[in-house]
């Protein structure tokens, strides 16, 4: 039976502290383990990280691949015939289309696209439509209206 204060650390599970500089018979006196002179023997001496002593660095060897145009913008894409889970005669905007898992985020911009086929009259608003998408929502005899840029928040 173990009683809390009989507990000891298992034999090697503890191990002192290499205490440099004090004096030869420690084993770590004079250059305290540092060796003799050079950059790493002194204060200070170490360089940055990824520095190769002069070399250029694999950083700025390898080839710098791709571009990211910051001013980039992204729709999430949804299809006509996604929007068959709305009732005749609804407006579905981004905040609905979100609510019913079509889109991520409500506020991100939309694109209705024109895939599939639609049956019901409904007011359809988003950010952008593709020709087709908008030629099948009035041929059921809804409306498609661009909101605009809405919010794109990256």
């Amino acid at each position: 039976m173990s009683i809390l204060s009989n507990l000891k650390a298992p034999k090697g599970a503890n191990k002192r502290n290499k205490r440099v500089g004090r004096g030869e018979s420690s084993g770590h006196g004079k250059t305290s383990g540092r060796g003799h002179k050079g950059q790493l023997a002194r204060s200070g001496g170490s360089s940055r990280p990824g520095f190769e002593g002069g070399q250029t660095p694999l950083q700025r060897r390898l080839p710098k691949k791709g571009f990211v145009n910051p001013t980039r913008v992204e729709y999430q894409v949804v299809n006509v015939s996604d929007l068959a889970v709305f009732e005749a005669g609804s407006v579905v905007d981004i905040g609905a289309m979100h609510e019913k898992g079509l889109v991520r985020n409500a506020r991100d911009r939309v694109k209705i696209l024109g895939n599939g086929d639609i049956a019901k009259n409904m007011t359809v608003k988003a950010s952008k439509f593709s020709a087709s998408a908008r030629e099948k929502i009035e041929k059921a005899g809804g409306k498609a209206e661009e909101t605009g840029s809405g919010v794109n928040v990256q």
